[in-house]
């Protein structure tokens, strides 16, 4: 089986561990990754913050890139795949803003290939059957809360994810990795990492409130599939031996399937991880 990837930007610099884990996970699922050539960023944050006409065009050029291909996108990066789907809304609904796009772009908007995040991609093009049975050690005694942020399932016309304001996608694969995916009510929180530079004090605060949340309800880790979540998570909470890891769903994925390269991932969190996890 085969999907074209979009990595992004983050992939390729602070969040080089998920695009590590996202590869090598998938090889062991035999799913194949056709990373777009001359892929280019996406534009978020800034563009879509100062000029709408850029903001689709970005994105809209990697779908080009794609349709290439001839097969269904994946996009680990929830602001990525923000991105690349309102793009696509745009100009399946919108023909006057799709002859602009394409215009500027360069291309004919064919309306003929899917853009999924990789969590559904996973989910959905494997299934969690076909998951369970290639685990060889089960995360077992491992307590987590799902952290899905704003980004993956907002707009929800747009994103079109399974459940807006409770979304269990990633808790059944957590689960199906044999950990024990806790209730909380923060999983579609903002984290404010669009302002982790320009209002610290702010973020600060938010994420304060995401880890409690987290800790009252039992969870030793955080599990996501946003970089901007994971970094903000990790690096906005406060300092101190009882700090909270935050992984990325790949991570999770390596080590419940044994995965000889999954150690090395962890060295480039900011939270230690190796005391919930046996690395």
């Amino acid at each position: 089986m085969k999907l074209s990837y979009y990595p992004g930007c983050s992939l390729e610099s602070t969040a080089k561990e998920y695009d590590l884990s996202s590869r090598s996970v998938c090889a062991a699922l035999d799913l194949e990754l056709l990373e777009l050539e001359d892929w280019s960023c996406c534009g978020s944050t800034s563009a879509h913050n100062l000029n709408h006409a850029l903001a689709s065009a970005l994105p809209a050029r990697n779908i080009a890139l794609a349709q290439k291909n001839g097969v269904d996108v994946t996009v680990p990066c929830a602001a990525c795949f923000a991105r690349l789907r309102k793009a696509d809304y745009v100009m399946r609904n919108d023909e006057a803003a799709r002859k602009e796009i394409e215009e500027t772009v360069g291309f004919k908007y064919q309306d003929n290939i899917k853009i999924m995040s990789l969590v559904e991609a996973v989910v959905g093009k494997i299934g969690l059957q076909a998951i369970a049975s290639k685990v060889v050690k089960p995360l077992e005694g491992l307590k987590v809360v799902c952290y899905y942020g704003c980004l993956m399932v907002r707009p929800p016309e747009v994103q079109g994810f399974d459940r807006v304001e409770n979304p269990t996608m990633l808790d059944d694969l957590t689960e199906t990795l044999g950990a024990q995916a806790l209730k909380w009510s923060y999983k579609t929180e903002c984290c404010g990492a669009s302002l982790s530079l320009t209002n610290t004090n702010v973020v600060e605060e938010i994420v304060s409130r995401i880890i409690n949340a987290a800790r009252e309800a039992g969870a030793e880790a955080i599990v996501t599939s946003c970089p901007m979540c994971q970094s903000n998570l990790e690096m906005r909470q406060e300092k101190g031996e009882n700090q909270m890891p935050c992984f990325y769903f790949t991570e999770l994925m390596g080590l419940a399937l044994g995965l000889d390269e999954a150690k090395g991932w962890f060295r480039k969190h900011l939270v230690d991880p190796g005391r919930v996890v046996n690395l």
